[in-house]
């Protein structure tokens, strides 16, 4: 897939759990519980839980990655990120994570936290890219395999003139790999396999 394909990043809904699960499953050896999920889709005031699918096929599309963040009061968390295992590299993970920062900046959070493995590189230059630094490390944090987490911090910028929002199931934030990004992101759980 080229870099001018577009994804939808969309609120996730029920219908998406078994998608995010399975994708979850794949993607770390110490998986969430469908329970876990489900409660942060229930906290629509603090949390967004997001999903990504091709635009061309818009809702009926398969879910090809999701994201979850927190926002309390001027700070955001980072909860969880992952891409299907066949879809990464193709910038998917990119546009969840400046969807995610761009609610979060909507909400009033002025800046993001995030764990991230410390032996992945891939998710930590994207997370450089974006403006996060390393704050401190969280020894053996990750299970399975067990491994330290270095703790980034990044400041959520302006939001764009004009910039849209994520609202509903049914509509979304149009993005194409390589796009610029819109601010920066944390908490602790895992955000690396994008």
């Amino acid at each position: 897939m080229s870099d001018e394909s577009q994804f939808l990043v969309r609120m996730a809904s029920e219908d998406d759990l078994s998608a995010v699960l399975s994708i979850e499953r794949v993607s770390f050896g110490d998986a969430w519980s469908r329970g876990m999920f489900t409660w942060h889709l229930r906290q629509p005031s603090t949390d967004l839980f997001v999903v990504a699918c091709e635009a061309a096929q818009a809702v009926e599309a398969p879910v090809v990655g999701y994201a979850i963040a927190r926002v309390v009061d001027s700070e955001s968390e980072l909860f969880n990120i992952a891409v299907h295992p066949t879809r990464r590299g193709e910038g998917i993970g990119s546009i969840l994570l400046d969807a995610t920062m761009h609610w979060c900046a909507s909400t009033g959070a002025a800046e993001m936290w995030l764990e991230v493995r410390a032996s992945n590189e891939d998710a930590f230059r994207l997370y450089a890219s974006r403006g996060f630094v390393a704050m401190g490390q969280r020894k053996g944090y990750y299970n399975s395999p067990r491994e330290d987490a270095l703790v980034l911090r990044g400041e959520l910028g302006e939001m764009p003139a004009g910039s849209k929002t994520i609202h509903r199931a049914d509509a979304g934030l149009l993005g194409r790999s390589g796009d610029p990004i819109l601010s920066s992101a944390s908490q602790p759980t895992r955000q690396e396999t994008i």
